[in-house]
């Protein structure tokens, strides 16, 4: 499933401490909850969702998976021909390959993939396309660990080499505006899907149905979006449809 044949809204169910968070910018303890992990992700699935975007947060701090039975709970309630994808903590091949077989469709390496580039090779040759390495930005910089340590690798730069690593996309998330209802940043995510041929995510600042459709417009495959639906700011279909229509 590492292809997006038609352009893709994914609603995100991030996961602290067992329960739905939306964090702001990337910041730990800014996060408002939203409950159930289950009933959300039953909720968006109901609501049109074709794929779920999974994070587990405290993994992503932590640097190991914490949230793994809520998780767990997640893949086990989501019918067949629903996507899964999860990041967050998980820093090991075996891992991967282990989650991949659980049932999910891609894993989402951050820290692991920027700190030992091989990974992404590794994971590749047993489960094909099934890597989505995310490069998280702030100040126009990747950064891992839970968002808090800079690599010096400058987005688009880095999504070429990890193309030529095997992965099967890139998630790109401009964590200077993520959580905060405030738009997106264009240019940003053009320069990274300029930059290479396997499909990009964008993440980050979505704020409305425009926003939606800029991303669209700037070649993303899909984008993931998580407060401005919790928050009721549009629908899923309003999204979905409004993409659908350029």
């Amino acid at each position: 499933m590492s292809d997006f044949p038609e352009f893709e809204v994914i609603p995100a169910v991030d996961v602290q401490d067992g329960e739905v968070v939306q964090l702001v910018g990337g910041e730990r303890g800014t996060g408002k909850r939203y409950g159930d992990p289950v009933a959300a992700a039953e909720r968006w699935i109901e609501a049109g969702a074709e794929t779920l975007h999974l994070v587990d947060l405290d993994g992503a701090f932590e640097g190991e998976r914490v949230n793994a039975a809520a998780i767990e709970a997640v893949v086990g309630s989501v019918p067949d021909g629903v996507g899964l994808q999860l990041g967050g903590g998980i820093r090991t091949a075996d891992g991967a390959r282990d989650l991949l077989d659980l049932g999910l469709d891609r894993v989402i390496l951050g820290t692991a993939a920027v700190e030992t580039p091989g990974i992404v090779d590794e994971i590749d040759a047993i489960h094909p396309g099934s890597v989505v390495v995310s490069l998280d930005a702030k100040d126009g910089e990747v950064v891992v660990s839970g968002w808090t340590e800079e690599t010096g690798l400058e987005p688009a730069a880095a999504a070429a080499q990890y193309e030529d690593l095997g992965a099967g996309a890139i998630l790109f998330t401009n964590v200077d505006v993520e959580g905060q209802l405030e738009g997106i940043d264009r240019e940003a995510v053009e320069s990274v899907v300029e930059a290479v041929d396997v499909p990009v995510i964008a993440s980050g600042g979505v704020a409305s149905v425009e926003d939606v459709v800029d991303l669209k417009e700037a070649g993303a495959a899909a984008v993931v979006v998580g407060t401005a639906l919790y928050e009721g700011e549009f629908t899923l279909r309003e999204a979905q449809d409004a993409a659908d229509e350029i």
